[in-house]
Protein backbone atom coordinates (compact mmCIF):
# COMPACT_ATOMS: atom_id res chain seq x y z
CA UNK A 1 0.00 0.00 0.00
CA UNK A 2 3.00 2.69 1.14
CA UNK A 3 4.86 1.40 -2.18
CA UNK A 4 1.27 2.06 -4.00
CA UNK A 5 0.97 5.57 -2.78
CA UNK A 6 4.71 6.46 -2.63
CA UNK A 7 4.48 5.61 -6.78
CA UNK A 8 1.10 7.72 -7.12
CA UNK A 9 2.54 10.63 -5.11
CA UNK A 10 5.80 11.29 -6.58
CA UNK A 11 3.91 12.27 -10.19
CA UNK A 12 1.69 13.96 -8.16
CA UNK A 13 5.04 16.00 -7.45
CA UNK A 14 6.11 16.33 -10.89
CA UNK A 15 2.97 17.62 -12.63
CA UNK A 16 2.75 20.36 -9.98
CA UNK A 17 5.46 21.63 -10.35
CA UNK A 18 3.88 22.99 -13.12
CA UNK A 19 2.57 25.85 -11.36
CA UNK A 20 5.40 27.71 -10.92
CA UNK A 21 5.19 28.80 -14.36
CA UNK A 22 2.63 30.48 -12.96
CA UNK A 23 4.84 32.96 -11.46
CA UNK A 24 5.65 35.39 -14.25
CA UNK A 25 1.85 36.91 -14.42
CA UNK A 26 3.60 39.14 -11.56
CA UNK A 27 5.79 40.56 -13.65
CA UNK A 28 4.46 44.43 -14.09
CA UNK A 29 2.54 44.73 -16.70
CA UNK A 30 4.75 47.02 -18.82
CA UNK A 31 6.86 44.65 -20.24
CA UNK A 32 3.85 42.68 -21.55
CA UNK A 33 5.13 43.71 -25.08
CA UNK A 34 8.64 42.08 -24.15
CA UNK A 35 6.98 38.87 -21.41
CA UNK A 36 4.62 38.00 -24.47
CA UNK A 37 6.64 37.30 -27.16
CA UNK A 38 9.45 35.79 -25.61
CA UNK A 39 6.95 33.01 -23.67
CA UNK A 40 5.62 31.91 -26.73
CA UNK A 41 8.86 31.48 -28.40
CA UNK A 42 10.50 29.91 -25.29
CA UNK A 43 7.61 27.69 -25.62
CA UNK A 44 7.74 26.71 -28.93
CA UNK A 45 11.36 26.24 -28.55
CA UNK A 46 10.57 23.98 -25.57
CA UNK A 47 7.54 21.82 -27.61
CA UNK A 48 10.02 21.37 -30.44
CA UNK A 49 13.00 20.08 -28.51
CA UNK A 50 11.05 17.80 -26.52
CA UNK A 51 9.13 16.49 -29.77
CA UNK A 52 12.20 16.04 -31.39
CA UNK A 53 15.37 15.14 -28.83
CA UNK A 54 12.76 13.06 -26.34
CA UNK A 55 8.91 11.89 -27.73
CA UNK A 56 9.88 10.88 -31.25
CA UNK A 57 13.14 9.17 -29.96
CA UNK A 58 11.25 7.33 -27.41
CA UNK A 59 8.91 6.18 -29.94
CA UNK A 60 11.21 4.42 -32.18
CA UNK A 61 12.94 2.62 -29.59
CA UNK A 62 9.72 1.20 -27.92
CA UNK A 63 8.91 0.33 -32.15
CA UNK A 64 12.17 -1.08 -32.20
CA UNK A 65 11.92 -3.29 -29.37
CA UNK A 66 8.39 -4.90 -31.08
CA UNK A 67 7.88 -4.44 -34.53
CA UNK A 68 9.64 -5.23 -37.83
CA UNK A 69 8.18 -2.84 -40.19
CA UNK A 70 9.39 0.28 -41.49
CA UNK A 71 9.52 2.10 -37.94
CA UNK A 72 10.05 5.60 -39.68
CA UNK A 73 6.64 5.25 -41.20
CA UNK A 74 4.98 3.96 -38.86
CA UNK A 75 6.51 7.22 -36.64
CA UNK A 76 5.41 9.48 -39.75
CA UNK A 77 1.86 8.26 -39.80
CA UNK A 78 1.62 8.77 -35.69
CA UNK A 79 3.41 12.39 -35.77
CA UNK A 80 0.99 13.10 -38.78
CA UNK A 81 -1.95 11.99 -37.01
CA UNK A 82 -1.05 14.08 -34.24
CA UNK A 83 -0.67 17.10 -36.79
CA UNK A 84 -3.96 16.75 -38.00
CA UNK A 85 -5.17 16.42 -34.47
CA UNK A 86 -3.51 19.72 -34.25
CA UNK A 87 -4.79 21.58 -36.73
CA UNK A 88 -8.75 20.36 -36.12
CA UNK A 89 -8.49 21.37 -32.55
CA UNK A 90 -6.67 24.59 -33.88
CA UNK A 91 -9.70 25.49 -35.91
CA UNK A 92 -12.61 24.60 -34.16
CA UNK A 93 -11.06 26.91 -31.27
CA UNK A 94 -10.91 29.58 -33.72
CA UNK A 95 -14.52 29.42 -35.05
CA UNK A 96 -15.73 29.54 -30.99
CA UNK A 97 -12.81 31.94 -29.73
CA UNK A 98 -13.26 34.63 -32.53
CA UNK A 99 -10.17 36.47 -32.96
CA UNK A 100 -8.53 36.24 -29.32
CA UNK A 101 -5.33 34.37 -30.23
CA UNK A 102 -3.45 34.50 -27.64
CA UNK A 103 -6.45 33.18 -25.05
CA UNK A 104 -6.39 30.31 -27.96
CA UNK A 105 -3.08 29.63 -27.61
CA UNK A 106 -3.32 29.12 -23.64
CA UNK A 107 -5.69 26.52 -24.57
CA UNK A 108 -4.07 24.74 -27.33
CA UNK A 109 -1.29 24.63 -24.96
CA UNK A 110 -3.64 23.26 -22.03
CA UNK A 111 -5.13 20.34 -24.81
CA UNK A 112 -1.91 19.74 -25.94
CA UNK A 113 0.62 19.63 -22.68
CA UNK A 114 -2.39 17.68 -20.78
CA UNK A 115 -2.10 14.77 -23.77
CA UNK A 116 2.22 15.23 -23.17
CA UNK A 117 1.70 14.81 -19.78
CA UNK A 118 -0.65 11.86 -19.15
CA UNK A 119 1.60 8.94 -20.66
CA UNK A 120 4.74 10.79 -18.45
CA UNK A 121 2.34 10.17 -15.55
CA UNK A 122 1.89 6.53 -16.48
CA UNK A 123 5.71 6.16 -17.09
CA UNK A 124 6.68 7.60 -14.27
CA UNK A 125 3.75 5.41 -12.31
CA UNK A 126 5.61 2.30 -13.46
CA UNK A 127 9.27 3.48 -13.03
CA UNK A 128 8.55 3.68 -9.55
CA UNK A 129 7.06 0.97 -8.62
CA UNK A 130 9.64 -0.96 -10.12
CA UNK A 131 12.64 1.05 -9.15
CA UNK A 132 12.29 4.20 -6.57
CA UNK A 133 15.59 5.28 -7.24
CA UNK A 134 15.16 5.53 -11.13
CA UNK A 135 11.48 7.05 -10.51
CA UNK A 136 12.75 10.32 -8.36
CA UNK A 137 14.89 11.08 -10.86
CA UNK A 138 12.92 10.70 -13.86
CA UNK A 139 9.91 12.73 -11.72
CA UNK A 140 12.88 15.64 -11.26
CA UNK A 141 13.65 15.82 -14.74
CA UNK A 142 9.52 16.16 -15.63
CA UNK A 143 9.49 18.42 -12.65
CA UNK A 144 12.03 20.89 -14.28
CA UNK A 145 10.82 20.96 -17.88
CA UNK A 146 7.20 21.50 -16.64
CA UNK A 147 8.06 24.42 -15.67
CA UNK A 148 8.34 26.14 -18.66
CA UNK A 149 5.94 24.44 -19.92
CA UNK A 150 3.32 26.26 -17.23
CA UNK A 151 4.61 29.43 -18.91
CA UNK A 152 3.44 28.37 -21.84
CA UNK A 153 -0.51 27.78 -20.30
CA UNK A 154 -0.25 30.80 -17.59
CA UNK A 155 1.29 33.92 -19.93
CA UNK A 156 -1.24 33.58 -23.04
CA UNK A 157 -3.95 32.52 -20.34
CA UNK A 158 -3.56 35.87 -17.57
CA UNK A 159 -2.91 38.46 -20.13
CA UNK A 160 -5.56 37.50 -22.46
CA UNK A 161 -8.27 37.22 -19.64
CA UNK A 162 -6.27 39.55 -16.97
CA UNK A 163 -7.14 37.02 -14.51
CA UNK A 164 -4.35 35.71 -12.62
CA UNK A 165 -6.64 33.06 -10.73
CA UNK A 166 -7.66 31.49 -14.00
CA UNK A 167 -4.33 31.24 -15.24
CA UNK A 168 -3.53 29.31 -11.93
CA UNK A 169 -6.14 26.86 -12.04
CA UNK A 170 -5.56 25.80 -15.56
CA UNK A 171 -1.48 25.31 -14.95
CA UNK A 172 -2.94 23.02 -11.91
CA UNK A 173 -5.57 21.39 -14.32
CA UNK A 174 -2.14 20.94 -16.77
CA UNK A 175 -0.22 19.54 -13.64
CA UNK A 176 -2.92 17.31 -12.51
CA UNK A 177 -3.29 15.10 -16.04
CA UNK A 178 0.14 13.85 -14.45
CA UNK A 179 -1.48 12.31 -11.47
CA UNK A 180 -4.37 11.26 -13.86
CA UNK A 181 -1.86 9.50 -15.99
CA UNK A 182 -0.81 7.41 -12.85
CA UNK A 183 -3.55 6.77 -11.64
CA UNK A 184 -5.04 5.92 -14.73
CA UNK A 185 -2.32 3.35 -14.81
CA UNK A 186 -2.71 1.47 -11.46
CA UNK A 187 -6.22 1.17 -12.00
CA UNK A 188 -6.70 -0.12 -15.62
CA UNK A 189 -3.66 0.01 -17.50
CA UNK A 190 -0.80 -1.66 -15.45
CA UNK A 191 -1.13 -4.91 -16.86
CA UNK A 192 -2.25 -4.26 -20.08
CA UNK A 193 -0.26 -1.21 -21.73
CA UNK A 194 1.97 -2.03 -24.28
CA UNK A 195 5.22 -0.36 -25.78
CA UNK A 196 3.28 0.38 -29.26
CA UNK A 197 0.62 2.15 -27.42
CA UNK A 198 2.94 4.41 -25.50
CA UNK A 199 4.61 5.03 -28.75
CA UNK A 200 1.58 5.81 -30.57
CA UNK A 201 0.83 8.26 -28.00
CA UNK A 202 4.49 9.90 -27.63
CA UNK A 203 4.69 10.06 -31.34
CA UNK A 204 0.97 11.97 -31.99
CA UNK A 205 1.67 14.46 -29.28
CA UNK A 206 5.27 15.14 -31.17
CA UNK A 207 2.91 15.84 -34.32
CA UNK A 208 0.42 17.92 -31.93
CA UNK A 209 3.60 19.93 -30.35
CA UNK A 210 5.08 20.41 -33.51
CA UNK A 211 1.75 22.07 -34.87
CA UNK A 212 1.43 24.37 -32.51
CA UNK A 213 4.80 25.49 -32.54
CA UNK A 214 5.56 26.24 -36.23
CA UNK A 215 1.76 27.39 -37.02
CA UNK A 216 0.81 29.05 -33.70
CA UNK A 217 3.32 29.67 -30.77
CA UNK A 218 6.13 31.19 -33.05
CA UNK A 219 4.05 33.28 -35.82
CA UNK A 220 2.00 34.92 -32.80
CA UNK A 221 5.67 36.02 -30.57
CA UNK A 222 7.12 37.33 -34.31
CA UNK A 223 3.71 39.35 -34.84
CA UNK A 224 4.98 41.61 -31.60
CA UNK A 225 7.66 42.71 -33.60
CA UNK A 226 10.26 41.90 -31.15
CA UNK A 227 12.82 39.27 -33.64
CA UNK A 228 15.68 39.95 -31.39
CA UNK A 229 13.57 38.81 -28.52
CA UNK A 230 11.56 35.49 -29.92
CA UNK A 231 15.10 34.06 -31.23
CA UNK A 232 16.67 34.79 -27.75
CA UNK A 233 13.86 33.01 -26.32
CA UNK A 234 13.62 30.21 -29.12
CA UNK A 235 17.42 29.27 -28.31
CA UNK A 236 16.47 29.57 -24.76
CA UNK A 237 13.92 27.10 -24.42
CA UNK A 238 16.17 24.60 -26.73
CA UNK A 239 19.00 24.65 -24.51
CA UNK A 240 17.25 24.40 -21.38
CA UNK A 241 15.13 21.72 -22.57
CA UNK A 242 18.39 20.16 -23.90
CA UNK A 243 20.02 20.23 -20.76
CA UNK A 244 16.58 18.64 -19.03
CA UNK A 245 16.49 15.71 -21.40
CA UNK A 246 20.62 15.15 -21.46
CA UNK A 247 20.19 15.37 -17.28
CA UNK A 248 17.85 12.83 -17.56
CA UNK A 249 19.81 10.36 -19.84
CA UNK A 250 23.00 10.44 -17.69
Amino acid sequence: MKKTLLSLFIPFLAGISTTLGYLPTYISKKYQNIIIPFSLAFSAGIMLTISLFSLIPESFHYLSNQLRFPIIMILLIMINLGFILSLSIDTKLEEKLNQNNLYKLGILSIITLMIHNIPEGMITYLTTANNLKLGITLSLAIALHNIPEGIAIAIPIYYSTENRKKAFAYTIISGFSELLGAILTHLFLHNTINTFIMASILSITAGIMIHLSIFDLLPNSISYNKRIITILAMILGIIIMLICIFSFKL
